[in-house]
């Protein structure tokens, strides 16, 4: 935490169990003085027990016994001789973490990207105070080089502070500050509906807003594997012009896959094998989240390498191509009536690519997204008819990936584009 901090609660606990926490003061990179206490959780399981820290004071006396404390927090305990011979051994191998830039803003998220020119990191730690002043920490893997954070408040200015680790030991860091956009949005809306504009007088219109609001449902699981979820879902009033559904990858950073207004379903590639996620999918009308809905899910426990095979029999068919080509039938039938125009690259992050397509002439039933991971693996993206983007994450940071989409009438492939991108 930084040294304005006078209070932080810690998440994450268990219920009815004794914790003891250790609070360091620094200078510098130097632990200065520390105060300690034990707190039991409370017994009932409210999904997330915690205790909130009381205030401490901090004093800094004459004598630098504070050496001890070090010993039962980690392993920096040999901080002590580090200051002599270790630093000038370390010095050449420190990795060396570079400005943390702004990606994206919204009213209620912040995108950040940083890189990492000299060496490398176990892993990361972003951290920034909410908007009730309560210090919050989002770890990463060493691998990481952006984050998108979640659930801030509009028009409020936020400093980030990025911190490097090797091991537990806090290496590097880079800091940026960033005010998140104005709630401006709510005025799109209004033109859609005159009756919105009213909302001042909340207590009438905005039961006559109500009805126009469009609305979510149920969010249901269509398909589980080892490393993917299918999700669908439905509109039953109104319509919205986005989604973006969110989740946390297995490494605890944040995912964000944005849809267009007209998708029902996703798959959802690169999970971990039996591992818990929790998915929430929101509607968006010109930029503001109108409505929410969320599940969870736990992933299969194997990895079955049969999947990909069975996914579409033609699917070793990366010569299939031809094979429709050089039967009549096939030819004849989709000439004039289904078309795939080409595969366009419309964002790449070190993480993600963004995809768009067009369908000039005719309709598909479906769209399936093939390509290979970082491990050579066959990865299959299945999507509804009426998509005509989508965004890959997992991906690996500079990477070139060869991504290969089909349109579908039933089961049956009909027209395929290409493209390579390097991320």
């Amino acid at each position: 935490m930084d040294g304005e901090s006078r209070s932080v609660t810690v998440p994450g606990l268990s219920p009815s169990r004794r914790y003891r926490f250790h609070l360091y003061g620094l200078r510098g990179r130097k632990k200065i003085d520390h105060v300690s206490t034990e707190v039991t959780t409370d017994g009932h399981v409210d999904g997330q027990s915690h205790v909130q820290a009381h205030h401490c004071s901090f004093s800094i006396p004459a004598a630098e016994e504070p050496e001890e404390l070090p010993l039962p927090s980690e392993e920096p305990q040999p901080e002590k001789p580090q200051t002599e011979a270790p630093t000038s051994e370390a010095a050449p191998a420190q990795p060396v973490l570079e400005e943390l830039r702004v990606s994206s803003v919204s009213a209620d998220s912040v995108g950040l990207q940083w890189s990492v020119p000299k060496g490398s990191f176990d892993s990361f730690v972003l951290q920034f105070r909410d908007a009730q002043g309560q210090p919050q920490a989002l770890p990463m893997d060493g691998e990481s080089r952006s984050v998108t954070v979640p659930g801030l408040s509009p028009s409020r200015r936020y400093r980030f502070h990025l911190y490097g680790l090797r091991g537990r030991k806090k290496i590097d860091h880079v800091s940026t500050e960033v005010t998140t956009a104005a709630e401006e949005p709510e005025e799109l809306p209004l033109p859609s509906e005159e009756p919105q504009p009213e909302k001042p007088q909340t207590e009438a219109p905005e039961s006559e807003a109500a009805p126009a609001q469009p609305v979510l449902e149920e969010l249901r699981v269509s398909s589980v594997s080892a490393d993917s979820v299918g999700l669908q879902w439905s509109v039953p009033k109104g319509s919205f012009d986005s989604f973006v559904l969110q989740f946390r990858d297995a490494q605890g950073q944040p995912q964000a896959l944005p849809m267009d207004g007209e998708s029902r379903s996703v798959t959802v590639p690169g999970l971990s094998p039996s591992r818990r996620y929790r998915f929430h999918l929101y509607g968006l009308q010109g930029g503001k989240r109108t409505d929410h809905v969320s599940t969870d899910v736990i992933t299969d426990t194997s990895v079955p390498e049969q999947p990909p095979p069975p996914s579409e029999e033609p699917q070793p068919e990366e010569h299939k191509p031809e094979q429709p080509q050089t039967e009549p039938p096939h030819t004849e039938a989709d000439q004039g009536q289904v078309v795939l125009g080409k595969l366009r690259v419309s964002s790449v992050t070190p993480n993600s690519v963004g995809l768009q397509w067009s369908v000039p002439k005719g309709s598909f039933d479906s769209f399936t997204l093939q390509f290979r991971d970082a491990q050579g693996q066959p990865q299959a993206l299945p999507m509804d008819g009426e998509s005509r983007s989508v965004t890959v994450p997992g991906l690996s940071p500079s990477r070139r990936y060869r991504f290969h989409l089909y349109g579908l009438r039933g089961r049956k492939r009909i027209d395929r584009v290409s493209t390579e991108v390097t991320t």
